[in-house]
């Protein structure tokens, strides 16, 4: 049942980022193109995928198994530290050069965009280093102070 909900859903993902322009980078291009002509369908859709998501954020609060019983947690942390303010740089930096974040571009990618497959090798290139960067034993890890800051 857990891998039959976890298609639909991303079914669901995959068509409303169709349908919604998402999985178009010259959208969301223009979108971010405040100083040209600017495309500002995408804060609508934008606003709409927040109006759901705290929705379902407020109908999980508390809960501890999903409504299939699959297992759930909620993310917990509220601390703004230096990995989430360089995360969050490097992704804007990536969405606003190429026009992809990771759903659209693997909607992209299935739909056979060759800009998709060289954002997604990038994209899994740096996930790696990360990793490579973590398991290294310099990277600091998370809830624990950090003597090189």
């Amino acid at each position: 049942m857990l891998v039959l909900t976890s298609l639909l859903a991303g079914l669901v993902f995959g068509l409303g980022l169709i349908v919604s322009g998402m999985a178009n980078p010259a959208k969301v291009l223009g979108f971010l193109d405040l100083s040209g002509h600017w495309d500002p369908s995408l804060a609508l859709v934008m606003a709409g995928a927040i109006a759901v998501g705290l929705i379902g954020f407020a109908a999980a609060r508390g809960r501890t198994r999903s409504l299939i019983g699959a297992e759930m947690t909620l993310p917990g942390g509220r601390r703004i530290d230096r990995r989430l303010l360089v995360g969050s740089a490097l992704f804007g930096v990536g969405w606003g050069i190429a026009g992809f974040c990771p759903g659209p571009a693997l909607v992209a990618l299935g739909l056979g965009e060759v800009k998709a497959l060289v954002f997604v090798a990038a994209m899994l290139a740096g996930m790696g280093l990360f990793q490579l960067y973590n398991l290294s034993g310099t990277a600091p890890r998370r809830g624990r102070k950090s003597t090189a800051s």
